[in-house]
């Protein structure tokens, strides 16, 4: 039996910029082999006047155009209804998208994107229309369609059949809670940078352990936050600890390289 393609409906004043990114990859190719499928719709082909307005002046003052209700609610009113589905706007103001979002959408039948643009919705689309609110981060975009895309991305790479190897997804980064680990392949050395000992010895028990090592030691560098959030067993706070004491010494072992090549000074 073949699986229902997850359908992806973006809600965008800029069609056009979705073309290229969803023809290549293996996000192209799972759109082309019918695991999920995007369409794309511009508000303006509901607007009211005859000018095709989207936007108007925010009432009480202020800078900029603020989205109007009725072109969007009519977009949406104008899609298939597939159940479960979420109506997801895009926002700075939203829920941070992380994998674990990423996995929750993934389990449902349709998507609905609601694009941005300038100083943002009618409260009333947040309010009576989206049924949740997402952010890519911190920061604030032109629009809402560089999120949307990003979305699609984490969402259909979760798809059944888009990736071969459906265990490389158990093993990236957020998944267990922890960065990913560093790869390395061939040649075994470059410009006198060698691959880690271990990885060429074939001991896949060693393999293992260096890995879960290396994942310990970059989350606590790079992302302390996720270790907050995740208990560790004495083994990986064992493993954790040796991985940062061995990065140490490494470190101290470059400065003095280094030092070792500097030109003396002349008393």
């Amino acid at each position: 039996m073949i699986p229902t393609p997850v359908r992806f409906d973006v809600v965008t004043l800029f069609p056009e910029f979705f073309e290229s990114p969803l023809r290549i990859g293996l996000v192209g190719k799972a759109l082309r082999q019918g695991i999920a499928e995007v369409h794309l719709t511009n508000p303006r082909d509901f607007a009211a006047d005859k000018h095709r307005r989207v936007d108007d002046e925010p009432y009480g003052g202020g800078v900029g155009m603020v989205l109007k209700p009725e072109p969007f609610f009519a977009a949406v009113a104008s899609l298939p209804c597939l159940d479960p589905r979420e109506i997801i706007l895009l926002t700075p103001q939203g829920q941070p998208l992380n994998q674990a979002l990423l996995r929750e959408l993934a389990q449902k039948a349709q998507l609905i994107l609601l694009c941005g643009q300038y100083e943002g919705f009618d409260e009333r689309i947040c309010q009576y229309l989206a049924t949740r609110e997402v952010s890519l981060g911190d920061f604030v975009l032109t629009g809402g369609e560089i999120p949307a895309l990003a979305l699609i991305y984490g969402v259909i790479r979760l798809l059944p059949g888009t990736v071969g190897k459906v265990d490389s997804l158990k093993k990236e980064s957020f998944e267990e809670g922890l960065l990913d680990y560093p790869q390395y392949t061939r040649p075994a050395e470059f410009l006198g940078y060698k691959v880690p000992q271990v990885l060429l010895s074939g001991n896949h028990e060693a393999i293992a352990r260096w890995r879960l090592q290396q994942q310990l030691v970059r989350t606590w560098q790079r992302r302390p936050d996720l270790l907050a959030k995740r208990p560790l067993t004495p083994e990986e706070q064992q493993l954790l600890a040796e991985g940062l004491a061995e990065q140490h010494t490494e470190v101290e072992k470059q400065d003095a390289r280094e030092l070792s090549q500097l030109p003396s000074q002349p008393c």
